[in-house]
């Protein structure tokens, strides 16, 4: 399986259990892989017959900015949903970042990721 991956993508959003989350918002990034044949699309050269990434990147960014959610779980669960709905998409990669989690420790990074596909 080919895949066609994006990495860091940005948006902010409201996503979390506690109310300064929901009305502060804070950054989230997202990292998808997404398994395909791309060998119709190679031979020739044609955008129709791949996953066109620009589109998946704006789905995702809505997706994070739109509906609040309490957990990243979800949202990663949407994210995976709305990336499946692209026919030539086969399976899908999902890792969520919440790099500015309320955490009282010092951390780099949260992070949940999950693997769906239409089988």
């Amino acid at each position: 399986m080919d895949r066609v991956a994006l990495r860091g993508l940005r948006a902010r959003g409201h996503h979390g259990v506690f109310p300064k989350e929901r009305e502060e918002g804070q950054t989230f990034v997202v990292d998808l892989v997404l398994s395909l044949d791309t060998r119709a699309a190679a031979a020739g050269d044609d955008l129709s017959k791949t996953v066109h990434y620009g589109i998946v990147a704006e789905e995702v960014a809505a997706l994070i900015e739109g509906e609040p959610v309490d957990l990243i779980e979800t949202l990663a669960e949407r994210i995976a949903f709305s990336c499946l709905g692209h026919a030539p998409v086969l399976e899908v990669e999902v890792c969520v970042h919440k790099p500015d989690a309320p955490i009282t420790v010092p951390f780099d990074d949260v992070t949940v990721t999950i693997t769906r596909s239409r089988v």
